[in-house]
């Protein structure tokens, strides 16, 4: 049965695991962006925990490359869609070990290698809607901090940002399950079926 339900960050392991495939979730509190480059350090360069600014236990992950503008001598996101989440597949599951990482926004989906990190280790991915970057930059109520900026710039930067009502469906469980794999083979069928009577 699908369930719709408000979540507050950090999340626990007890939050992960009530969440299922198919659930409609509203998220707030604070969360981190992160994309390639971000990834790549944190996976390859594995820095101290001691020496990132956030703190990462029980963190979403925000698959973002965010537009930003000094308004009044304050960050605002203009614009703050979701990015393919496939991109970092290689790097996500050892980010998901190393730091305690326990959600994922992002759109698409990720493969089996995260989909095994996750049930490991309590995490879910919660898919967001693509194509509503504005509307998703008004779910953000205030940036907070950014970590890297000057190093990799502002798209490839980790952002902490605060989030208010901000809507996602779980798509990547911590139990095994993944809608992304089940249409693909439920589409897959469709397209036999199809082939097989032309």
């Amino acid at each position: 049965m699908m369930n719709t339900m408000n979540l507050n960050t950090p999340l626990t392991r007890e939050d992960v695991l009530s969440l299922k495939v198919g659930d409609i979730v509203s998220i707030n509190g604070l969360i981190v962006t992160g994309r390639d480059k971000i990834h790549k350090f944190l996976a390859h360069e594995m820095p101290d925990k001691k020496d990132i600014p956030f703190a990462l236990e029980g963190a979403i992950i925000y698959h973002c490359g965010p537009i930003i503008r000094k308004v009044d001598g304050a960050y605002k996101l203009i614009a703050a869609g979701p990015t393919t989440s496939m991109r970092v597949e290689m790097y996500e599951a050892d980010v998901i070990k190393t730091y305690g990482i326990r959600g994922i926004i992002g759109k698409g989906g990720m493969g089996e290698k995260t989909l095994n990190a996750m049930k490991e280790c309590g995490c879910v991915y919660l898919h967001t809607i693509s194509g509503a970057a504005t509307y998703l930059a008004d779910r953000i109520k205030q940036v907070r901090d950014v970590w890297k900026k000057e190093e990799f710039g502002a798209p490839e930067a980790m952002w902490l940002i605060e989030i208010e009502d901000f809507p996602v469906i779980v798509t990547m469980d911590a139990y095994g399950n993944s809608l992304h794999s089940d249409i693909e083979k439920v589409s897959l069928e469709n397209l036999r079926r199809i082939l097989q009577n032309e």
